[in-house]
């Protein structure tokens, strides 16, 4: 087995990250390449557990402001997370790696309820456990999902896997000028106005010390280097 840095990590995926360059829906040519990612993991011994956005489908907070009722929309969102978990799930036992979906939202015939015990045990046996349906409330991102699932799986570490290289000091798709940030602590990445995830999400890991590892999740391997203690991205502590 690999020296590793982090024994048990939860990894964030942006739904859009499953759509490619298509920009919606599922890009199965992206699903593959991130798929052949996450068994490379597994295969470091790494106790691991996903949370999957819905952004690829629809988004609550979009599809609010133009017109639909929020707690509605934001239920649509949660249902899309679901559908990109199945999708995961199923290329991944294609490629040999026992997993888990479990769903905020009880749904018994597509997936296991959300049961903390259960999701441990799954990832004490080597199982991948993809974490769908968000928190299973109106108004909650699936970042703060993701920080509430590391947390209550004891997870050693938060990967946020994003489009960009890490956290710069402005959006490095529009100011050319923005400068990359290796490292921050919790209050300078505050202090400075720095997104790194929703508000909630950040005050629950700057509570709780759970580190943040912001990174490009099209370079290929390297969510395997930073569980191996390579640096890799922004690192937020």
């Amino acid at each position: 087995m690999a020296e590793l840095a982090y024994r048990r990590a939860l990894l964030k995926l942006s739904g859009e990250a499953l759509a490619g360059n298509q920009g919606y829906g599922l890009d199965f040519g992206v699903v593959d390449q991130l798929t052949d990612e996450i068994h490379a993991v597994h295969q470091l011994g790494v106790r691991l557990g996903l949370v999957i956005g819905g952004g690829n489908i629809i988004r609550g907070t979009v599809a609010s402001q133009q017109g639909l009722d929020r707690v509605s929309a934001d239920y649509m969102g949660m249902l899309a997370t679901v559908i990109n978990a199945l999708a995961l799930q199923d290329i991944l036992e294609r490629k040999q790696v026992h997993t888990r979906v479990m769903t905020a939202i009880r749904m018994e015939e597509l997936a296991e309820p959300y049961i903390r015990r259960r999701a441990q045990r799954h990832l004490e046996k080597g199982r991948i456990v993809l974490f769908a349906g968000g928190t299973g409330n109106p108004y909650f991102s699936t970042d703060t999902a993701a920080v509430l699932r590391a947390l209550e799986v004891e997870a050693d570490v938060l990967i946020k896997a994003t489009s960009v290289d890490g956290v710069y000091s402005a959006d490095p798709k529009t100011d050319p000028s923005a400068e990359f940030i290796p490292e921050l602590s919790y209050r300078e990445a505050l202090v400075q106005g720095l997104r790194v995830m929703d508000a909630n999400a950040f005050g629950l890991c700057q509570e709780n010390d759970l580190p943040i590892i912001v990174m490009n999740v099209n370079n290929r391997g390297a969510v395997a280097r930073v569980l191996q203690g390579e640096r890799v991205g922004t690192i937020v502590r």
